[in-house]
C-alpha cells in the first residue's frame, strides 16, 4: 500500500497592474521576487492573494463604492474566504498615494510599500485596527514582520 502524503501548502499570488506606466513605477521599487516574498511572510495559508497595483482615479473609484469615501486611499483589502487553512483575497494598492504618504512621512516608498502589503494580507487574514486592543496586535505583528525582513518599524519616528 502507497501511502499518501498531504501536499505542501500552496499560496497563490498574482500580481496586476492598472497600466503599464504603473508597472514600471511598482517594479522600479521592489521586484515581483521580492513582493510574493512579503506576501509569503505575512501568509501561511493554502489559497490565493492578489494584489493590484493601481492609479488615483481607480482607487478612487474603488474606495467611493466599497466604503462611501470620495478618495483615493493606500491599500483596500478584499477578503473571500478565510479558514484556519485556506484564504483568499484581492488587495489594491494606490500608488501614487503610497509615493504621497511616503515623501510626507519622510520613508522609502519602498519600505511603505512593504508595510502596506503587510497590513494589507494581515487584514485579508481577519487583523484589524478597529479598537485599541486589535490595533496593539495588528502593529506587533507588522513590526515583527517588516522587521523579519529587513525593514525598520514603521510606526517609531523619522
Amino acid at each position: 500500500m502507497i501511502a499518501k502524503h498531504a501536499s505542501p501548502a500552496k499560496l497563490e499570488i498574482d500580481l496586476q497592474f492598472a497600466s503599464t506606466a504603473i508597472e514600471e513605477k511598482v517594479l522600479a521599487l521592489a521586484s515581483q521576487l521580492a513582493i510574493k516574498k512579503w506576501v509569503k511572510a505575512a501568509v501561511q495559508l493554502n489559497g490565493l492573494i492578489t494584489l493590484r497595483f493601481v492609479n488615483a482615479a481607480e482607487g478612487k473609484k474603488l474606495n467611493l463604492a466599497f466604503r462611501a469615501k470620495d478618495k483615493a486611499t493606500n491599500v483596500l483589502t478584499f477578503p473571500y474566504e478565510l479558514t484556519k487553512k485556506t484564504v483568499a483575497a484581492d488587495i489594491i494598492f494606490c500608488l501614487p498615494i503610497i509615493q504621497k504618504e511616503a515623501l510626507e512621512q519622510g520613508k522609502a516608498v519602498k519600505a511603505h510599500l512593504a508595510h502596506l502589503i503587510i497590513h494589507g494580507c494581515l487584514h485579508a487574514q481577519g487583523l484589524d485596527h478597529e479598537s485599541d486592543q486589535e490595533a496593539k496586535k495588528m502593529e506587533g505583528r507588522e513590526v515583527s514582520l517588516l522587521k523579519s525582513l529587513g525593514f525598520a518599524n514603521p510606526y517609531s519616528p523619522v
